[in-house]
């Protein structure tokens, strides 16, 4: 099958991608230290994000969309600029920790999911690396 087929990211590009997601992780915690909100707090709800997991017990489709609308950057950076123009030290503090997570999973290798399953990401299979990949 031709790579450009195959629905996802191969070679040097999915290390740059993992490289982001890793850069995007540091920052994140960089920034929570910068603002001094409460470490606590972050190993709390670091992983509430997965709670969308649960989706997948309904059917692979519901369980993608579940997945993919939490683990996208768009909701956590529109709360973090509502607790900036607002001035809300609680939405900045979650939009930072949701962004962490983001960023852990993507170094991970944790991609987006596609509607086949979760093992099906736009990083490529989990648990499935082909040698010339």
């Amino acid at each position: 099958m031709n790579k450009l087929e195959n629905g996802y990211v191969t070679g040097d590009l999915r290390w740059l991608l993992r490289l982001e997601g890793l850069a995007i992780f540091a920052f994140s915690l960089m920034a929570y230290e910068f603002m001094g909100f409460p470490w606590g707090f972050f190993i709390l709800i670091f992983l509430v994000p997965d709670l969308s997991l649960l989706a997948y017990f309904q059917s692979p489709r519901i369980g993608a969309i579940a997945y993919n609308t939490t683990h996208s950057y768009i909701l956590p950076l529109m709360l973090f600029a509502y607790g900036f123009f607002v001035s809300s030290s609680s939405a900045d503090k979650v939009a930072i920790v949701w962004i962490a997570h983001i960023g852990f999973d993507r170094a991970l290798g944790f991609g987006l999911k596609y509607s086949r399953g979760f093992r099906y990401t736009h990083f490529g299979k989990l648990g499935h690396r082909k040698e010339s990949e």
